[in-house]
Formats: structure tokens, sequence, C-alpha cells
């Protein structure tokens, strides 16, 4: 056998033993690292800055600085995560095998402080990245309620922008309206010290106006057959989007501005764990298996007595949920909300995060999402050439991977936060 294929099977192995506990350690020294020395890192390596987005932005701006914003990525993320996750697998897999004696949410919340806090010195580093990290947490709750139709459900729905829309319209007249001295509104109603407590229900309420819009489209569609969803929720996208823009109580095609600032990082992190939490539990469910019943043979699930009209509305008012909440966040991230937002483009970005990443797939939603979102904004210095090869790269995944990228693949949290054996059995 050849010495690099034997060394890099070496490698695949020693990195397969390392822990969940092991990698968000050394993702936290790496974005540590970056924050109090990465400065003085890119200007040695004859960089003008920290690199916004691991390099991609300055290689397609400055092509001559490919190699620099290579020996960057390597220096402060490669070598510090590989220098200490393969030295500490042992270290990593007790503690990991020690913390999995306590509650399963115990286990969890450490793990998730972790990441959080990793992600919060990540985004420190500039404005820019904390903008694109909370627009990339949102995306991966779009991804995921959108998922939970086209996936699971197997249909084939266009409104998710259209009950983003109602979400974000729904929680900005309620923040602006009662905790925003506006034109429009009128004076504060409620003090503004209030207002970072009522938000969750501004964003509540968006989502149920999501749900309630959903019926409109689920109650007519779900009695027919074919593409006849595909169709109406379409529809159902230019209605909310034609409506929202002859509406002058919310400014119309002008937009609505104004929105507090109460969408900061820690706030989105958690309504996005809540979203992933909520649809993993729910596709895992009792009535997420009749839903996969329903996708795989409508009429074997209905002779096994599913319910199946009643499981799929339930499905789609709970993704229509999920897409009110993300746009109520995504108009108090912006602090400005257009209906022209919520159209087409926004549709063909969501339908490429569900695909890319992989239908039926909790998993494949976040990579997707992720994905989409992180190579959007590096393309963004090609301008509309970064809208021909964003579809390129989604025609070769179907091609070659036709459910996407990681498919039917389901988030195991107790087998996902466990210490790996190494190949003695010991932990």
């Amino acid at each position: 056998m050849p010495v690099k294929v034997r060394t890099s099977r070496n490698l695949r192995a020693s990195f397969s033993r390392v822990p969940l506990l092991g990698w968000l350690c050394g993702a936290l020294i790496a974005v540590t690292l970056e924050r109090f020395a990465g400065t003085p890192i890119a200007l040695a390596l004859g960089l003008p800055k920290i690199p916004a987005l691991f390099g991609l932005d300055i290689m397609l701006k400055k092509p001559i600085l490919v190699p620099n914003a290579i020996l960057y990525v390597f220096f402060v993320y490669g070598l510090p995560m590989g220098a200490t996750t393969l030295p500490g697998i042992s270290l990593t897999n007790r503690l990991a095998g020690r913390l999995f004696r306590f509650p399963i949410a115990i286990t969890v919340a450490v793990h998730l402080a972790l990441l959080y806090a990793t992600l919060h010195l990540w985004a420190g580093i500039s404005d820019y990245r904390a903008l694109v990290l909370k627009l990339t947490l949102i995306a991966v709750m779009l991804t995921l309620s959108l998922n939970v139709i086209n996936g699971y459900m197997g249909e084939f729905s266009c409104s998710h922008p259209g009950f983003m829309a109602l979400g974000a319209y729904c929680a900005s007249v309620f923040t602006v309206g009662l905790f925003v001295d506006d034109s429009l509104f009128g004076a504060v109603f409620l003090p503004p010290a209030l207002g970072p407590f009522l938000f969750p229900i501004a964003l509540i309420l968006g989502g149920f106006l999501a749900s309630f819009g959903a019926l409109f489209v689920a109650i007519p569609s779900f009695r027919t057959r074919g593409d006849y969803l595909a169709i109406i929720s379409l529809a159902f996208l230019f209605i909310v989007k034609s409506l929202i823009e002859n509406l002058e109580f919310v400014r119309g095609p002008r937009g609505l501005s104004g929105q507090p600032d109460w969408a900061n990082l820690p706030t989105v992190f958690l309504w996005t764990v809540l979203c992933v939490w909520s649809v993993n539990n729910f596709v895992r469910s009792t009535l997420g298996k009749a839903l996969n019943a329903v996708r795989d043979n409508e009429m074997a699930a209905s002779a096994m007595t599913v319910d199946t009209r009643r499981t799929k509305i339930v499905a789609f008012l709970f993704a229509a949920f999920w897409a009110g909440v993300a746009g109520g966040l995504f108009a108090h991230v912006l602090r400005y909300v257009n209906p022209s937002t919520f159209g087409i483009q926004n549709l063909a970005e969501v339908l490429a995060m569900v695909y890319f990443g992989g239908l039926n797939s909790v998993y494949g939603s976040i990579v997707g999402a992720v994905s989409i979102s992180l190579l959007g904004e590096a393309l963004r210095p090609l301008e509309i050439f970064k809208w021909i090869i964003i579809p390129l790269l989604l025609i070769l995944v179907m091609i070659f991977r036709p459910t996407g990228l990681i498919a039917f693949k389901d988030l195991d949290v107790t087998s996902l936060l466990r210490p790996k054996q190494d190949p003695g059995g010991e932990v």
C-alpha cells in the first residue's frame, strides 16, 4: 500500500475518534487565537486585514492573494484545531464520557454553550460577520421548515416567502407600534424597556399569522392530486406580496423600517436551536412517521388508518409557523422589511438550500443553509455571475446526488454527543 494512502487512512481513523466535544474545543481555541492575534497574523502574511469569510472574499477580490489567504486559514484554523484535537483525543473522550453520564439536557447545554462561544468570538471580529451569521441561522430555520413540506411530506410548496413575509410584517407591526415613536403608528404605547421581554410574543404572533395564512393554501390544495400545491402556493406568494404592496398601513412598497434592535446573536441562536429541536422531534414522532408513510404511498397509509389529510395539514401549518418566526427575526436583524424581499429570488434561494443539503434530513437542511448562505456571500464580489455559479453547482448536485448531499439522515442527538471509542474499545 502506498505511503500516502496509508497516511491518509491513518489520519481519517484518528480524526474519526475525535468526539464532538473535542471539535468544539478545537474550534473555540482557533477563534480565540483569531480574535487576539488575527490581525498580526494577517499582516505578516501580506493580507490587508482579517479575512471576513475564511479567505474566500479576498480570493475573489484579489486572486493574487489566494496563497496568502490559504496560509491564513491554515495557521489560524487548521493548525490550531489539528494540534488540539488529535493530541487531546483521550482527554476529550474521557470528558465526553463523564459528561454523558449526566442527564442529556445538561450534556446538550454544555455543547451548545461551547458552540455559541465559538460563534460569538468569530462574529465579534466584525459587524459584517455578525450580520452574515445571524442571516445564516435564519436560513437554517427556513430550510428546516421547508424540508418538512418538500422533503418529509413529499409535496412541492412555493409559499414559504409568503409565510416569511406575514411573520416579518406581523412582528414588525407589533414592536414598532407598541415600543417605537413612529410617524405612522404614533407615540410609544408601552415602555421600551419591556420590549426585549415581549419580543418572543411578537415572533410567536408572526408564526401564528403565517400558520393561519397556510390554511388558505392547505385546505384547497390537499383536496387535489398532483402538482396543484405548487400552483396554489405560488399564487399565495403573489397574493401576499401584492396585498402588502397595497397596504398603506405598513407603508406599501416603500417598506417598513424602525424595528428595534432586539434580534441580537443570542436571540437568533436560541430561536434556531429551538427550531432545530422542535423540527427534529416532529419528524421523529408518530406524526412524522405518518408523514413519511403518506409521502411513500398515500393510499397505503390511508388503508393503515392514517388520517392523511389531517397529517398533511398539521405538517404544513407547523412548517409555516417556523417560516413566520424566521421572517420576524429577519425583519429585526435588518431593521427594515420590504415586500420585494419576499419574491421569486428568495424562493429560489430557499429551494436551493433544501435540495442542495438533502431531502428528509435535518443534517442536510443545516448543511444546505450554511453552504449556500456562505457561498452566496463569498461570491458577492462577482455580482451577477454568482447567480450563474450557484445554479450550476445545484445542477451538478442534482445530477450526481439527486436527493442532495446528506439525504434521509436523522439527527440522533445521543449518538452525536456520545464519546468515540478507540480501536481497543476504551473511551
